[in-house]
């Protein structure tokens, strides 16, 4: 995590984003659940490189600076891994860490201004070997979030949600926009992820009825990069990790879907933007349109510029239980650009960062 790639993408990445209302945030607390997973690492570290931009730019007192902080009170379910993956910020005056599970009552965390939720199971494996924690993490989990905003008068509440919630294509469309719906078949364990995710967005609408809470939804594709965890089961994630070691790719299918894709840097600073710039209960389709590939050829690109080969396996039945159905699903973006959104990083640049910073 700790690569030189990976910091100069941040630096670059705040540097071509100045014009974004960080202003909004200075001096605010943000509370942000999933602090340890592949988005909410990428968060939290441009906010403390923002930081740390600010200290040095300031021109002020140490003490006005510090005023302009934004804070950070990050919340996983295990301290361990948040020790590993958070290390370089533990113990500064702007980052706090919350050992909690969202589908417990959140304890005592201090005034948060805004809050991100961005706790969720997101990999095949966690669907099939724990469908409870899948749904509740997007439901009660939820809730929880939502119950801790409107006792704090948070400013803004943004529930991190997925592509998924769309189901399957009917046909009728080529993309997805925020107001499409396609075909669930909720009887199935794996449509525990997408039905508690639409769940999700509805208690966020009950909750901005009800409580007068400010809410934004920034729905993402699949996303990749050097921030995925090491148990993270999905076809792309497997594919990189294969490719950094040198292993033949096992591809489990003739790898003929073909997903929105986006690199993990580029879909934090997508949700930062919506959370900073979204109209006040919108949703958000984040996905990068050049970065639109089949599964194939993803495989097929690591494996050449790895010097390895795609090999052809059948999945077990526990990974079977918790692929998607779905062949084609791609986001239409048109909607996140008008905010002035653009990913920076398309896939096959993304690739080989990512293998970079694994090795």
């Amino acid at each position: 995590m700790e690569s030189q790639t990976y910091k100069e993408e941040i630096q670059l990445l705040l540097q071509q984003n100045m014009n974004l209302p960080w202003e909004k945030i200075a001096g605010k607390t943000i509370l942000l659940s999933g602090a340890t997973g592949m988005i909410g690492k990428c968060i939290v570290d441009i906010l403390m490189k923002y930081n740390d931009d600010s200290r040095k730019n300031a021109g002020i007192s140490d003490m006005a600076a510090s005023e302009r902080l934004i804070n950070i009170i990050a919340l996983s379910r295990n301290e361990e891994r948040a020790k590993e993956r958070l290390d370089e910020h533990w113990g500064r005056e702007d980052f706090r860490y919350i050992c909690s599970d969202v589908n417990q009552a959140i304890p005592e965390c201090g005034k948060a201004d805004y809050v991100i939720h961005a706790a969720s199971n997101t990999h095949p494996l966690q669907y099939s070997g724990d469908p409870i924690g899948t749904i509740t993490a997007n439901v009660i989990g939820t809730k929880n979030l939502l119950d801790y905003a409107v006792s704090c008068h948070a400013e803004r509440f943004c529930f991190v949600s997925s592509v998924e919630i769309y189901g399957e294509n009917r046909g009728d469309t080529d993309r997805f926009s925020e107001n499409y719906l396609g075909y669930l078949d909720c009887n199935t364990l794996r449509a525990g992820y997408p039905e508690s995710k639409r769940a999700g967005e509805a208690l966020c609408n009950a909750y901005a009825q009800t409580h007068q809470l400010n809410f934004v939804i920034p729905r993402l594709g699949r996303v990749y990069g050097p921030t995925m965890l090491p148990s993270d089961s999905k076809a792309v994630a497997q594919f990189i990790k294969k490719a950094a070691a040198g292993e033949d790719i096992v591809l489990k299918s003739a790898g003929t879907q073909c997903y929105s894709y986006t690199y993990a840097l580029d879909a934090a600073l997508a949700v930062l933007t919506v959370l900073l710039k979204g109209k006040r209960g919108e949703a958000y389709n984040i996905s990068d349109t050049e970065s639109e590939v089949t599964l194939r050829q993803i495989a097929e690109w690591l494996a050449e510029d790895s010097g390895v080969k795609v090999v052809y396996d059948i999945p077990d039945a526990a990974e079977q239980a918790g692929y998607s159905t779905a062949t084609k699903a791609l986001l239409d973006t048109e909607k996140i650009e008008t905010l002035g959104w653009k990913p920076r990083t398309h896939m096959r640049e993304g690739l080989r960062k990512t293998i970079e910073s694994l090795r």
